[in-house]
């Protein structure tokens, strides 16, 4: 057996070189740690770093919206005075007639007629007259299934503009041959009656047509009951070409 070299084992100069070498390495590797340890750092904080050989796509510039340039009202100067306007002239409006025979029967109708027969006197100064101081006598137009069977007297009430009025008190009496229960108290109300048009009224006489020369009236009433105009008498006819009086009134003042 080949004797062992005790000095070669326990050199300290051999060992101190080995040492050296893997400190030096060490040393390295610690060094290599720590520059890769801090560029991650740095690409983590600042990933658009020049060292980042991967950099993040580079995002698009947002869209700037125009902002709002509010613009001052006008201001009225401190003492504005109003410029004069033309006042508009009011334009009257055109009465409305309803569609009649083309030749009806016309006959005066006032408030004194027959007067004698019933007591009644005269009113002057009354705020409704009969429009056109006349009357219509016409066929029946409103009920036409009806023909000879049926007979009335109609009428609208008009204002100071020539407007319909509606819901004015119209009132019917007098005496009818043949038919006792048209007395004094037989009241209505302008736009009851649409089968003529808007604003009407209308009282049924008779079922048939009778003559009567002026015994029957109508009178324009208030709320109160008070007249508004006189009473007005008119005739009747026994006729079926005359079986429907037409009375239209209108305001004077």
């Amino acid at each position: 057996m080949d004797e062992l070299d005790f000095d070669d084992v326990y050199n300290p100069k051999r060992r101190s070189n080995s040492s050296l070498i893997w400190n030096i390495l060490t040393a390295i590797v610690l060094l290599l740690v720590l520059l890769v340890v801090g560029v991650f750092l740095v690409l983590f904080i600042n990933p658009n770093a020049g060292i980042n050989p991967f950099p993040p796509p580079t995002l698009p510039v947002a869209l700037e919206f125009p902002t709002v340039t509010p613009t001052l009202r006008e201001v009225l100067p401190p003492t504005w005075t109003p410029l004069p306007t033309d006042i508009p002239t009011e334009t009257p409006i055109p009465r409305p007639t309803s569609t009649l025979p083309p030749t009806p029967t016309f006959f005066s109708v006032n408030s004194t007629q027959q007067a004698a027969n019933s007591g009644a006197t005269a009113t002057p100064g009354m705020p409704f007259v009969v429009q056109g101081r006349q009357a219509q006598a016409i066929p029946n137009i409103a009920y036409p299934d009806l023909e000879c069977n049926w007979m009335g007297v109609a009428g609208r009430v008009f204002d100071l503009r020539g407007s319909p009025v509606t819901g004015q008190q119209v009132q019917l009496g007098g005496v009818l041959p043949g038919n006792p229960s048209i007395g004094d108290f037989n009241i209505t109300l302008t736009g009851l009656a649409p089968q003529y048009g808007p604003g009407y009224y209308e009282f049924k006489l008779a079922d048939k047509p009778v003559a009567a020369e002026g015994t029957l009236w109508l009178q324009l009433l208030d709320q109160a009951g008070l007249p508004m105009s006189e009473k007005i008498y008119f005739s009747t006819y026994n006729d079926c070409e005359k079986n429907l009086v037409v009375i239209n009134f209108e305001q004077v003042r």
